[in-house]
């Protein structure tokens, strides 16, 4: 393209942009926001700085120096332009500015703080502190992976909370008169004519560490609320148990025995309110088991009165344990949860 057309070009559309530009209304003194000091008037009137068309050309929508600047906005005039005016050329009462005293524009400014009334915390508190709080488990335990005897116990947890997500406590089990044989066990000894070794549990007691990994809530039923949490526990302890004689009921008797016992597992924990709620937990005790030997001595050697069995013999009670084996005893406990003290103090807003 030549620059004489280019010239030409420019021309037109200046003189097509002069009609747009007298056509411009002057926009009013914006008005002083209601939370803001009205301004001291200037002594000496100043003429109006030139607005500036807006871009694209034309229209009614004008912006004058200092408009824009985020730090100083002003409400935005209505579509179409200009002052609101009543019919026949009439300003309508209240200054004729279409947002006058009774038509106020909401203050939208970026970065107003909000008021007490408009705050809303993401964020809430927790509903159920444990931070310093002693927590009692009272529970019901029965093992799983034991299918020729069942080792059913009532156990008691006591927890101290160091903080809101670890705690420090012990776990007790007891178990004595609530073993029984399962009716595998005699069916399989009956038919098969083979005998598996089966032991019977005392107690259990062991020093714990709890860590809560995570917590939250749901909702049920579209109207109640629970907060829930998910637990670690491990820990180190002592259990006695014995053999229970079935390959020679007529002469082996046993007795209680200490073993080390470890145990770790995973429980959840469902809050009815503050300080009173629902546990479920499955654990594992881990220890090492003696078992009773499945084969009797073959020397019958009758005890004296007053004497020591025969060493080998079949009344010999060190020819009636077989070799020792690690046991898993995996146990599911279900109980509930008592917070001391029941009530919870916020401190600090969370």
């Amino acid at each position: 393209m030549r620059p004489s057309s280019i010239a030409r070009m420019m021309l037109a559309l200046a003189a097509l942009a002069v009609p747009e530009s007298a056509l411009a209304q002057r926009r009013r003194p914006r008005r002083p926001h209601p939370e803001q000091p009205a301004p001291t008037p200037d002594p000496q009137p100043t003429p109006d700085p030139q607005p500036t068309p807006a871009p694209g050309g034309g229209g009614d929508l004008v912006f004058t120096p200092g408009e824009g600047d985020p730090a100083n906005p002003t409400p935005t005039p209505p579509p179409g332009g200009g002052d609101a005016t009543a019919p026949g050329g009439q300003t309508p009462p209240g200054g004729g500015d279409l947002f006058g005293p009774g038509n106020t524009v909401p203050d939208v400014r970026p970065g107003r703080p909000p008021t007490a009334a408009e705050r809303i915390w993401a964020v809430q508190q927790i509903y159920a502190l444990r931070n310093r709080r002693l927590e009692l488990q009272p529970s019901v335990a029965i093992s799983m992976n034991d299918p020729f005897v069942s080792h059913t116990g009532f156990g008691l947890g006591v927890n101290y909370w160091v903080t809101n997500v670890l705690a420090v406590g012990a776990n007790f089990l007891w178990f004595q008169g609530l073993n029984n044989r399962a009716d595998v066990d005699f069916h399989v000894a009956r038919s098969a004519r083979l005998v598996v070794p089966i032991n019977e549990y005392q107690m259990s007691a062991s020093l714990n560490f709890s860590y809560v990994p995570v917590y939250g809530k749901f909702l049920m039923f579209n109207r109640f609320i629970f907060h829930w949490d998910i637990y670690l526990v491990a820990g180190v302890g002592l259990t006695r148990t014995r053999p229970i004689a079935v390959v020679d009921p007529e002469v082996r008797t046993f007795d209680f025995q200490n073993q080390i016992l470890f145990n770790a597992g995973v429980g959840v924990r469902v809050f009815i309110n503050r300080w009173f709620g629902i546990t479920g937990e499955i654990r594992n005790y881990i220890y090492p088991e003696s078992l009773e030997n499945t084969t009797i001595a073959q020397n019958d050697i009758p005890v004296p009165a007053g004497g020591t069995p025969v060493m080998g013999s079949r009344q010999d009670p060190r020819t009636w344990f077989g070799p020792s084996s690690i046991t898993d005893n995996v146990m599911v406990q279900v109980g509930i949860t008592i917070f001391l003290p029941f009530s919870v103090s916020y401190r600090l807003l969370k």
